[in-house]
């Protein structure tokens, strides 16, 4: 998909007329570059330059002079009479304006902080006032400047003596150039709604368009470009949180410098500069405090590094309320410095590699950069407010992508220009014409698993699998898709193991009766293998794997022919639920007796009900036309699943129970490193076969030799545990993983550390029930180590456990396991 969208941002054609002032601004003594300069034009229209200095002044009419301004420096006139393409502004800086001022080896700027971060809550809206709604228009552009482009046609220069090519000059930037000049690459708008009452804040889409979609992706509207606040503990830039430098503890991680003073909206400010002192690349600013509250005034924050990332905060002071109120939100990304290509947006735009060589011509990508523009209007505070559905962060009217002309001629705080109209005509066209949004979806839904057919999408997981029970096992199936009904569904599989040489099959059929919840009510009847033992969540997401490693090596398994009714749905907030009742006959297939109540059974059936659930508390939902999606995922996730047996319904051989419970947390760092914990827990009680116990994921194969257990890794098992040496009918088992970032080795030798630790403890009543098979069990508890080299060359690696504790086997070796990875990247 991120070449599709690649191609299809730059392949486009436009047309522009609007006068712009480009140009860039440097110290005159350093001649370094002035980031953040306000750009004043005599009709006080304002602009502010980027991280490099570089702005892009973009106007309906001539302005004949503009004021260059810089915190620390002698404010310039320029005159536009004699405009050039492209200005190169010096400033004068002040005399010891830079300076650090000190008091008694104290700073005055952190005392200003200090005040900034104690009334923080007297000057957070969010905490100010009881309610506030506004409209926001927000207008996010990939485009270029074409006036920093240096176009040139291809042209050879020769010796004519010699006849030798001396030089070629290629023509790439001048084709770009002329793309450039006429549209830009990419363009999408919305008119939204923001409702907030303590404690919920709620944006409701209103409208949307998106170049070259009917339908928008929706993901892109859930993007954290910038944080909503200032004044959270996290700062939010490109969705990446840093540590805000007014946050309780912003003393210790940053730097503050006084630089000046000025006006924001007729009230004095104090400008202060501020620096990570403990990370290069973390943020870096300006402040701009208002003197008597001590309220942020307006805000600039940067990062630079694999990327150049600003983002700008501009408030409006409301005297009733004594507040400053957020009314412009700017943010912009442009290329920063890399060896290895650079994605953003979920691939949709990429930024080529940095060459070492400085003589090498530049690409699209390094002129290229993502704008965002919010504007507030309509706002009304502290009146009476009833937020629907108000656990969905996000909701996207159904008729937002379906608005005329009039709703954004309306909604537009600045007039569509030239080039922006220029580009929904163009890539519309395009779209349409390449069937790019038909190929989108087509490679959404391979990408999950689907092959879309029609009404129908075969399950790619059915084709082709192996285990040493089945042998190769073929098969087709799949499930309807919208375009058959949006209401009901029908799914159906078949499928036949070479080496058992039995058929498998399942049918089955749901309807759908809340769009809001997405409830369905649902029956299906299947009768399959299934790995004995071995544990699943109801609401485990639907997962599509090229391969499945464990099921490889696994021998014993059981039958199962189970009718089914249930219904599944997500209508308590941030949950999804599945509540069911099954009925199945059991069959072993494998040499095993359950001894219970002076019977011996090697065949029973089961009559259940089951309840599960899937939380997560901290992640953000949007609500969509087409379902609930969960745009911003956050941990710790929690599932929990029960099921009771019904002694007394169908014929039903078995009293128990059995509880299941999971916490799942990761944590992204920004040096690109990652951690994970996985806790999770069952409990079985009352009459069970050994069937429907726990094995703990076991992943390593019978064999003497180390090498002949060389296999693929599992996700989460326990690779130096062997099939079916342990079984529990209770258990607790702890999974800590730490990945490191890769590291370039050589040239295409990028691995990827992960340092593993697993630990497992369990116990099994009534051992003696389970007859013809030899097990373990986990009282003494089970550990492993390892590492993890992932990712080595194209997508495969090494792995190494090493087996200790109370269960380390004699000899050597045995402890051992050495596995092989596979990551599979999609590229997205």
């Amino acid at each position: 998909m991120k070449r599709l969208f690649f191609l299809f941002f730059f392949s486009t054609l436009s047309l522009q007329a609007q006068i712009q002032i480009n140009g860039i601004i440097k110290d005159s003594e350093t001649k370094k570059t002035l980031p953040f300069a306000s750009i004043t034009t005599e009709n006080g229209l304002s602009t502010i330059s980027d991280v490099d200095g570089k702005f892009n002044f973009m106007l309906t009419f001539q302005p004949k002079l503009i004021t260059v301004s810089y915190v620390g420096y002698e404010s310039e006139i320029i005159s536009l009479a004699t405009i050039n393409s492209f200005l190169t502004i010096q400033l004068i800086p002040k005399i010891a304006a830079l300076k650090e001022v000190t008091l008694s080896n104290s700073n005055p700027a952190n005392a200003i902080i200090t005040k900034v971060i104690q009334q923080k809550n007297n000057n957070n809206p969010q905490f100010k006032l009881n309610s506030f709604q506004f409209k926001s228009y927000n207008k996010i552009l990939v485009t270029a400047n074409p006036d920093s482009i240096v176009g040139k046609i291809d042209t050879l220069f020769v010796n004519a003596v010699s006849k030798d090519k001396i030089i070629k000059i290629d023509s790439s930037a001048y084709k770009f150039k002329k793309i450039i000049d006429k549209q830009h690459l990419f363009l999408t708008e919305k008119v939204s709604q923001f409702q907030f009452e303590k404690p919920h804040l709620k944006e409701t889409i209103l409208g949307t368009k998106m170049a070259g979609f009917k339908e928008p992706i929706y993901e892109f509207l859930g993007f954290g470009l910038q944080s909503f606040s200032i004044y959270d503990d996290k700062y939010e830039l490109f969705e990446t949180k840093y540590k805000s430098p007014i946050s309780n503890t912003a003393l210790k991680e940053y730097r503050y410098k006084i630089l000046d003073t000025t006006s924001v909206d007729n009230r004095e400010v104090t400008v202060l500069y501020f620096k990570n002192k403990i990370s290069n690349k973390g943020l870096e600013g300006l402040l701009y405090i208002d003197n008597e509250n001590h309220a942020v005034a307006k805000a600039v924050m940067r990062i630079r590094g694999v990327l150049d990332i600003s983002g700008i905060h501009e408030f409006k002071f409301m005297p009733d309320e004594k507040v400053w109120f957020p009314v412009r939100k700017n943010f912009k990304i442009v290329k920063g410095k890399s060896k290895e290509p650079t994605a953003i947006l979920g691939g949709r735009i990429e930024f080529a590699a940095e060459d070492d060589n400085t003589n090498s011509k530049k690409s699209a990508s390094d002129f290229t950069y993502l704008s965002s523009e919010m504007h507030t209007f309509d706002l009304v505070v502290n009146t009476t407010l009833k937020i629907k559905k108000s656990s969905v962060a996000i909701e996207v009217k159904d008729n937002a992508n379906k608005r005329d002309t009039t709703f954004w001629n309306l909604n537009r705080t600045n007039s569509l220009d030239t080039r922006g109209e220029r580009t929904y005509v163009v890539l519309d066209s395009i779209v349409t014409t390449e069937n790019i949004e038909n190929k989108i979806k087509f490679g959404r839904k391979v990408i999950n698993g689907y092959l879309p057919f029609g009404p129908f999408d075969f399950d790619l997981r059915y084709l082709l699998s192996y285990n040493n029970f089945e042998g190769f096992r073929l098969g087709i199936g799949g499930i309807t898709n919208d375009s058959f009904s949006k209401i009901i569904r029908f799914e159906a599989y078949t499928a036949y193991g070479l080496k058992d040489e039995t058929a498998k099959y399942n049918l089955g059929t749901a309807v759908r009766i809340g769009n809001f919840s997405n409830t369905w009510v649902g029956g299906s009847y299947i009768d399959d293998v299934r790995e004995i033992a071995s544990t699943s969540f109801a609401t485990d997401k639907r997962v599509f794997k090229l391969y499945d490693p464990r099921p490889i090596n696994i021998s014993t398994f059981y039958n199962h022919k189970t009718w089914r009714g249930y219904l599944e749905t997500k209508i308590i907030p941030k949950t999804e639920t599945i509540w069911q009742l099954s009925y199945s006959e059991i069959t072993p297939l494998f040499n095993y007796t359950f001894a219970y109540d002076s019977h011996l059974y090697r065949e029973f059936t089961m009559s259940t009900a089951m309840f599960s659930m899937q939380w997560n508390p901290f992640s953000d939902f949007m609500q969509t036309p087409n379902g609930k999606i969960e745009y911003e995922k956050r941990f710790p996730k929690f599932s929990f699943q029960f099921t009771k047996s019904l002694p007394n319904l169908l014929a039903n051989d078995f009293d128990f129970g059995k509880i299941d419970a999971r916490i799942e947390y990761e944590k992204k760092y920004l040096n690109g490193q990652k951690s994970a914990i996985l806790l999770q827990a069952g409990y079985a009680f009352g009459a069970l076969p050994l069937t429907h116990l726990y094995n703990t994921s076991p992943n390593n194969l019978n064999h003497d030799n180390v090498l002949q257990r060389i296999t693929i890794a599992g996700k989460n098992s326990f690779e130096t545990m062997y099939f079916n040496e342990f079984f529990s009918s209770e258990y607790l088992m702890l999974h800590f993983k730490h990945g490191f970032k890769r590291v370039e080795l050589f040239k295409k030798v990028k691995p990827s550390l992960v340092l593993v630790t697993r630990m497992a403890w369990g116990n099994l009543q009534n051992a003696e029930r389970h007859i013809g098979i030899d097990f373990k069990t986990l009282n003494d508890g089970f550990f492993e180590s390892g590492i993890e080299l992932n990712q080595i060359f194209k997508g495969f690696g090494l792995t190494g456990f090493y087996r200790y504790g109370p269960n380390q086997l004699p000899r050597f070796e045995d402890n051992l396991a050495v596995k092989l990875s596979f990551v599979f990247d999609f590229g997205f």
